[in-house]
């Protein structure tokens, strides 16, 4: 695993102080490698886990030639025999699903038969029922005008949806309800997946109080391990909540220890800027390899990255900003796809949607901004953006009534009224 500093050595623009956002995810993902833990689980207990190795089909599915559609299987050649006239046909028996019914029809005969029926002998082409008329004067004789079927029409292959030994899903998947389904159609009753990932998370400051106990003059309730905790439950991973720790030198240095010892990432909120009683970042230096970041961006300019180590253990550090919106943020746009990196689950990161901003927005270059916006359709019926009121990052009701990121890029100026931007779907991502 590279250590962050053999990392950061590589880079000749590096500049901790004014670090742009995509060169910290890039750091950031470079340092970071999977857990290596593997374990075997039941497919019931299997939906949000990391796939560990592929999964190849060990069979066809479907597993024979079989009708997509209620009708009468027969050979094409009728087709081409009847020269666009009516195709008649007497029907020898009736071919149901999961029966091994062994009938093989003649020239001009065919079978009745139901949807994922297998193919009669012989049949290649499937003519839906409702596309058919019975003959009075012919007992089990159906008719149909040629050109309402072509040859191979709603037959099913054997092996179209899946071939024996290719690859059904790919490791690194996070498994969905589908792909439940889809294993449970191979005969697959357990499958390879990554451990779950554990993660500490706490707050700092001595001006933090839990819910239940009373606000003395100038203290807050904690608001920024709920978010957390919201946030890493839709991860899936397990999670070790160590409260709100102190700004005392040794409760820290303790807090982080524990962390360490019990956790693959700690994540910490505050105590990563310059305040007098912010001993956070002295006491994460001296336990590893940690870099301390000022990212232009806005909100969540201030966070610490790296490695920590205590008694034989290591672990990931995401030292996140203490006010609630700028955790939300920085959590996204790094701590995010980190983890995933780290539980080894291949996932893209969230589309951008290109739409029309409803007002102006002062921006200045030089920074990366991600705005709460509130999406809705304009009077044209296309869509539009606009702001959610004030965007301090201590207004964590920004958030709430948002329902996506303006992301305004790193070299963007101000924006008009109805200039295009691009924005980021909570949908999926919170």
């Amino acid at each position: 695993m590279p250590s962050l500093q053999s990392v950061i050595s590589c880079l000749s623009d590096y500049d901790p102080s004014a670090l742009p956002v995509e060169q910290a995810n890039r750091i950031i993902a470079e340092v970071i490698e999977p857990v290596s833990g593997i374990e075997q689980v039941a497919i019931r207990a299997a939906l949000d886990r990391v796939l560990a190795e592929d999964v190849v089909s060990p069979i066809d599915v479907p597993a024979h030639d079989n009708s997509a559609m209620d009708g009468y299987a027969f050979a094409s050649a009728a087709l081409q025999a009847a020269d666009g006239g009516a195709v008649t046909l007497r029907v020898i028996g009736t071919a149901l699903a999961g029966d091994a019914h062994g009938l093989t029809p003649a020239t001009g005969e065919a079978v009745r038969i139901m949807t994922g029926a297998v193919m009669p002998a012989g049949c290649d082409t499937v003519i839906p029922q409702e596309f058919t008329q019975a003959v009075p004067e012919a007992e089990d004789t159906v008719r149909f005008a040629a050109d309402a079927v072509r040859a191979g029409d709603n037959r099913r292959l054997r092996g179209e949806d899946l071939a024996l030994g290719k690859p059904a899903l790919k490791r690194g998947r996070v498994l969905q309800p589908a792909d439940l389904g889809l294993l449970a159609s191979l005969g697959i009753a357990e499958v390879k997946v990554r451990r779950r990932l554990r993660v500490a998370f706490f707050s700092t400051g001595d001006e933090l109080r839990s819910i239940g106990e009373p606000l003395d003059a100038g203290c807050v309730y904690d608001s920024n391990r709920y978010t957390l905790h919201g946030m890493l439950r839709r991860l899936h991973v397990e999670l070790i909540d160590m409260g709100v720790v102190r700004d005392d030198p040794a409760a820290l240095e303790a807090a982080l220890r524990s962390a360490c010892e019990n956790a693959d990432a700690v994540i910490t909120s505050g105590g990563v800027s310059v305040g007098e009683a912010d001993y956070t970042k002295q006491i994460m230096a001296e336990l590893g390899d940690v870099t301390f970041w000022k990212i232009a961006m806005r909100p969540g300019r201030p966070m610490a990255f790296g490695r920590i180590a205590s008694n034989g253990h290591q672990a990931l550090l995401f030292g996140l900003p203490g006010n609630p919106v700028a955790v939300m943020v920085t959590f996204y746009h790094f701590v995010r796809a980190a983890l995933h990196r780290m539980m080894g689950a291949d996932i893209a990161p969230p589309p951008l949607m290109r739409v029309r901003s409803a007002q102006a927005i002062r921006k200045k270059p030089g920074r990366t901004e991600y705005q709460r916006g509130v999406l809705a359709r304009g009077a044209d019926g296309q869509w539009e953006v606009r702001v959610t009121g004030q965007q301090g990052s201590g207004v964590l009701r920004s958030m709430s009534e948002a329902d996506c990121f303006i992301v305004l890029g790193h070299e963007q100026g101000g924006v008009a009224a109805g200039d295009p931007v691009e924005v980021m779907l909570f949908e999926g991502l919170l």
